[in-house]
């Protein structure tokens, strides 16, 4: 009983540690998504930069994983080599090495004022900004909490009987005691709070420093395969910059191993205590890793491209996956509402195919090759054609005996494609024109250009996400959303149209090559967001949200919503 007990807390605090890890990634995401894809993009042309980028970006984020997949996502684009995603990968376990520094010390008076501070802000605030701040100190205060519930919950079991057996096999198995941590930091997918879960056993004299270094080396190696299991299903680039990283870490890690059981490791040097021992020890692998490694990027891109092989079906697997077969079903149109149910699924599908269109478009801008703005091009065939479809589908099934709300939401779909379709071709026949344009004439943006461009994709793309959820869910309150960001991405547009004047009148060469692409780029995403925002419409004007007129009517204030529309 009492040991079902211990386990019991044990996997609760380990469950509080994956959990605020992840707070504090989704929240420094959140709040700086375009400036952290940005740093990569700066970084992407030297060994040790690149590096230097991956490691401060791992310890933002708090996890060399994120990295690892945002670097894995620049390598399927384009926009950066696959050895310089190795360098970043290098880089970015340093970066998660550092983090485990920090949060191995005793903190624990931190938690409450951590607590107080988020709280507040992520609670009284409406910034963006500063509500994701208030997320990034909370999830720093959990995971000092955890840790601290990881050390009570482990104590009793000093006194265990059974410790000393498992310890004294794992110390004669060494092998095993590896590929243990290697499957547990996979399973739990994050090398931070494994590494952390050791520290603190050992801390707690429950995990002798020889056998936690066996379990350090193995956390090591599972963590460099959790992206090579993520990225499993991606274009070929994506895939050989986590392999490669893993082949580095992997033979890094078991080349150490067999070395510690000839020659007996001085880790009495490493700290005072066991557990700082392992802190620091995991600290010296990955930096003598960047230092080895970082020579030998560009050797080791060749041997995962031998071993990755480029193959045309592989790259045309997403372009055929979204040109699966309709979801129209001819069999159910006498049944109007599950006719409408197959044009909303056919709709889904068909905005899919304009974000992945879209996606792409600022990695375009930066580096994007001709053959791969000609396939994004090619895309917006698909659209119409679905859009063709779903007309005259919704059209055949209007010929039968509807009722007046299934009429009206035949109505409201077609509208949404005819504006998904006007979409697609604001991204194929403008922004990704804008894309060749600016690599034909060899321009650059401004960096403050840059920035604001990306600013403005990245909040397109997470309107188009709510649009689609809109268009499945008629949850109201993500329509209510919709509609507020449409007003904001217009006061953005004029902000930056301000800004972009001023960069023109101070003479700045970089703005002034390419003012038409930026101006014409910020008026097509705001286009694309307006298009997005009319599935709420409808939901809104029923719910009497939206007001049919702008008008003040008996005296009352229009809603204030309704300057949206404008």
């Amino acid at each position: 009983m009492q040991f079902s007990i211990i386990l019991l807390h044990l996997a609760g605090a380990v469950m509080l540690l994956l959990w605020a890890v992840r707070m504090v990634r989704t929240g420094v995401e959140r709040a700086c998504g375009p400036a952290l894809r940005d740093a990569l993009r700066q970084a992407r042309k030297a060994r040790i930069r690149s590096a230097g980028a991956g490691t401060v970006l791992a310890v933002l984020l708090q996890s060399s994983t994120a990295v690892a997949m945002l670097a894995a996502g620049f390598a399927a684009s384009g926009m950066i080599s696959v050895s310089a995603g190795l360098a970043i990968l290098l880089g970015a376990d340093l970066g998660s090495a550092l983090v485990v520094q920090v949060l191995s010390f005793d903190l624990s008076w931190l938690v409450p004022a951590l607590i107080l501070v988020g709280g507040a802000m992520a609670l009284k605030f409406e910034a963006r900004g500063i509500k994701q701040g208030g997320r990034i100190l909370m999830g720093v205060a959990f995971v000092l909490l955890s840790l601290h519930m990881i050390g009570e919950a482990t104590a009793p079991m000093r006194q265990s009987a059974l410790l000393p057996l498992v310890i004294s096999y794992l110390h004669a198995d060494y092998f095993t005691a590896f590929a243990a941590a290697a499957l547990f930091t996979w399973l739990i997918h994050s090398s931070v709070a494994a590494i952390l879960l050791f520290v603190t056993l050992a801390a707690q004299s429950v995990l002798p420093v020889e056998v936690g270094l066996f379990f350090i080396l193995g956390a090591n190696c599972g963590g460099a395969l959790i992206a090579v299991w993520l990225t499993r299903g991606e274009a070929v680039e994506a895939r050989r910059v986590p392999l490669g990283n893993l082949i580095f870490r992997g033979a890094a890690a078991l080349a150490a191993l067999f070395v510690l059981q000839v020659v007996t490791f001085p880790t009495h040097s490493f700290g005072a205590t066991e557990g700082r021992q392992l802190v620091n020890l995991h600290l010296a692998f990955n930096l003598a890793l960047v230092v080895c490694c970082l020579p030998f990027t560009g050797t080791m891109e060749k041997l995962v491209t031998l071993l990755i092989a480029d193959r045309p079906a592989a790259k045309e697997g997403r372009d055929l996956m979204l040109r699966r077969s309709s979801a129209l079903d001819r069999t159910v149109m006498r049944t109007p509402g599950l006719a409408l149910a197959s044009a909303t699924r056919e709709l889904l599908r068909m905005g899919e195919v304009v974000e992945v269109m879209l996606r792409p478009v600022m990695d375009f801008f930066d580096a994007g090759t001709t053959d791969q703005i000609r396939k994004a091009q090619k895309l917006d065939d698909d659209v119409n054609r679905a859009h063709t479809e779903i007309k005259l589908y919704i059209a055949e099934v209007n010929r039968g005996s509807m009722t007046a709300a299934e009429a009206q939401r035949g109505i409201e779909l077609t509208d949404f494609a005819i504006n998904l379709e006007r979409a697609g071709d604001i991204v194929a026949k403008n922004l990704l024109v804008l894309t060749r344009e600016l690599r034909d004439k060899n321009l650059r943006f401004s960096r403050a250009g840059w920035s604001e461009l990306a600013g403005f994709h990245n909040r397109v793309m997470a309107n188009m996400q709510l649009a689609l959820n809109v268009l499945v869910s008629s949850d109201l309150v993500s329509a209510r959303q919709l509609v507020v960001e449409k007003e904001r991405m217009r006061k953005l547009e004029r902000l930056s149209h301000d800004r972009h004047l001023k960069r023109l009148q101070s003479g700045m060469t970089q703005s002034i090559d390419t003012s038409d692409i930026h101006l014409e780029a910020v008026r097509a995403l705001k286009e694309i967001n307006s298009l997005m925002a009319s599935v709420a419409y409808p939901l809104l004007t029923q719910s009497g949200d939206l007001l049919e007129s702008r008008l003040a009517r008996g005296g009352e204030a229009a809603d204030s919503i309704a300057p949206a529309l404008a």
